[in-house]
């Protein structure tokens, strides 16, 4: 008994533990295009910088130099299917932003207009083999979508990079190679997404900005002489500049994994599942969650039998709480399967309960400096 209330005590203080910070900025001095700055952002870190509010835009500033600084702000390019363009295979000093369709050419991608006129290749349930048919016909790419809509599926989208190698091996044996042909990758006008996929709608423009001159101003750069407000600006080559990259401290692993498992992916890969001991962190969480693919995520959250406590396996106390109705409750846990804690990825995000050996994607926590 005294050792239970031992344990409890030292839980207790531990109710003063710092916040964590979602993400870190790391400022790179080197001039890169927005497309060159984007890869090294994703091999060294998380992505190019994504800002969800004046505290973090307060924070990268003082980071940057002089001049014009890229961030990760882009106008969105989507596929014909309508799934959001997450990978991507630009050829170089692509896009140049003057264009709003995408063909593919000896594997890599180029914007082009979406007036002119090429071969195409679509998705299709008829082809067992590839799923994929070429079509030898020279159609714009509003032509070549709707013929693909009324005879196949839809024109075809490159969702990984899995999905270019079959797409290069499928014009290979089709001996189209070095031709050009449409994919179903189109820019969405006025319309601004994150390198990350955020959904953040937090924008800093300086006074006019947006403003699109030329009509190929499809990047995002900080303007230092402009209190770091940020302007829209051509990603072409001509550009290049020093950018800002972050790294996320929350990170989303879309695997399945028993509770167990997903505690030890985390600590041989990152540091720990993740604990949720303030609001803020919750709110952090929140924009992380909704790309699960599961409809709740692990939490390092564990419920202990022996001291009829819930506890964060960090060592944090459950003092900030957030759970769903009729979860959390020591009648909730009288059964003898040990249970661990989840988020809902989608409603409320409120905090569930769930036997440990349920398969669910998981959150991750990095390294705090």
């Amino acid at each position: 008994m005294e050792q239970t209330l031992y344990f409890i005590l030292l839980l207790i203080t531990l109710c003063s533990v710092s916040e964590c910070v979602q993400r870190q900025y790391h400022f790179i001095n080197m001039n890169k295009t927005w497309t060159e700055a984007q890869r090294y952002c994703r091999e060294k870190y998380t992505d190019l910088a994504t800002v969800d509010n004046m505290n973090d835009m307060n924070e990268l500033k003082k980071s940057v130099t002089d001049g014009r600084v890229w961030i990760g702000l882009q106008r969105k390019w989507q596929w014909s299917s309508g799934d959001p363009a997450l990978y991507l295979n630009w050829g170089p000093g692509q896009p140049d932003g003057r264009d709003e369709c995408g063909f593919m050419r000896d594997g890599q991608w180029h914007d082009w207009p979406c007036s002119n006129s090429l071969t195409f290749i679509c998705s299709s349930s008829n082809n067992m083999n590839t799923g994929l048919v070429f079509v030898n016909q020279g159609k714009n790419w509003r032509d070549a979508q709707s013929y693909c809509r009324q005879n196949h599926i839809d024109l075809v989208s490159v969702r990984n990079q899995n999905e270019s190698q079959q797409l290069q091996q499928f014009i290979n044996d089709s001996h189209i190679s070095g031709s050009k042909v449409w994919i179903g990758l189109f820019r969405v006008r006025d319309s601004w997404q994150w390198s990350d996929q955020s959904n953040s709608s937090f924008r800093y423009w300086k006074t006019g900005e947006p403003n699109n001159v030329g009509g190929n101003e499809n990047c995002t750069a900080i303007e230092q002489n402009a209190q770091g407000q940020w302007i829209d600006i051509s990603c072409n080559n001509n550009n290049q500049f020093p950018y800002v990259c972050h790294e996320d401290k929350l990170i989303l692993i879309k695997e399945n994994l028993t509770w167990s498992e997903a505690l030890r992916y985390c600590r041989q890969n990152h540091t720990d599942l993740v604990s949720v001991h303030s609001e803020e962190i919750q709110s952090d969480m929140m924009n992380v969650v909704t790309q699960a693919s599961t409809e709740a995520v692990w939490l390092g959250l564990r419920y202990s039998h022996v001291l009829g406590i819930w506890y964060w396996v960090s060592g944090d106390t459950v003092c900030y709480q957030n759970w769903a109705p009729e979860n959390g409750t020591a009648v909730e846990n009288c059964d003898s399967a040990v249970r661990s804690g989840a988020v809902q990825s989608g409603g409320d995000q409120r905090w569930i309960s769930h036997p440990e050996t349920d398969r669910l994607n998981f959150i991750c926590s990095r390294n705090e400096e």
